[in-house]
């Protein structure tokens, strides 16, 4: 009988102390308080009541940064959130140094991005996010590294702007999208009028060529559906067809013979 309680009590230590680790997992041992290792994935074993493991995810945490109200350098007021890509690289100090990292990590991101996008002006915040992005990510990893953690990329998520702000740069890009088009409008303008002018320099200097253009003009003008065109037809024009010879009047003598 003692032997059956015997094995029965050493049978519910042992299943008490079986203990199973995914691969994604490790398990910080510790033995009456004190650090003494980490167990890798599969079956493992713990003293009940001695022993105590904790038990730290190594997959990569997508952290949603919430929305925080920044003040830019420029004196805009805005709200800014970001996502935060981060994993456990040492399982002992994410435990040892830190008492949650994730709430710690959190509450890091949180203070450093309003840190950061108060430096900025509101235009670089809308334009320059690639630097703002980096900047955040060496800024936490450097404080996280202590804990075991590895952040490997922040990205700025949205920025949510004032509603006279929006109305402001709305008015400011229809500006500019008008001001490229006078632009565009004054550089076609400049090109056309230099074609004309090669082209006056050109018919200029070649009278049969300025001859040609007039009648290639009568012509298109002569077959719309206009109504009568009175167009002055220059003399140079039809002189050949006029004769050498000019019309003589008969001379009258007006001599008195003297008797």
């Amino acid at each position: 009988m003692f032997v059956l309680i015997l094995v029965g009590v050493l049978a519910a230590l042992f299943i008490a102390g079986v203990r199973i680790l995914p691969e994604y997992e490790r398990g910080v041992l510790f033995r009456l308080g004190r650090f003494v290792g980490i167990r890798t994935a599969g079956l493992r074993w713990i003293i009940p009541g001695v022993d105590r493991m904790v038990r730290i995810g190594l997959r990569e945490i997508v952290m949603d940064v919430p929305s925080q109200e920044v003040i830019t350098r420029d004196n805009v007021s805005v709200k800014v959130n970001a996502v935060l890509y981060f994993r456990v690289l040492h399982a002992e100090k994410a435990v040892i140094q830190v008492e949650n990292y994730l709430y710690g990590t959190s509450q890091l991101a949180q203070t450093t991005l309003r840190s950061v996008c108060g430096q900025a002006e509101l235009d670089e915040l809308l334009s320059d996010r690639d630097r703002i992005n980096l900047q955040l990510q060496e800024i936490i990893d450097l404080q996280t590294e202590p804990w075991g953690v590895k952040v490997r990329a922040v990205e700025v998520k949205q920025i949510d702007l004032p509603q006279d702000m929006q109305r402001v740069m709305a008015k400011q890009a229809e500006a500019e999208r008008e001001k490229r088009a006078k632009v565009t409008l004054a550089e076609g303008e400049l090109l056309a009028s230099q074609r004309l002018a090669d082209a006056a320099r050109t018919l200029s200097s070649e009278s049969a060529g300025l001859q040609l253009r007039y009648l290639q003009t009568l012509s298109e003008i002569a077959g719309t559906n206009s109504s009568t065109t009175i167009f002055p037809l220059p003399l140079d024009l039809i002189r050949p067809f006029m004769g050498e010879s000019e019309p003589q009047l008969p001379v009258v003598d007006t001599s008195v013979e003297e008797s």
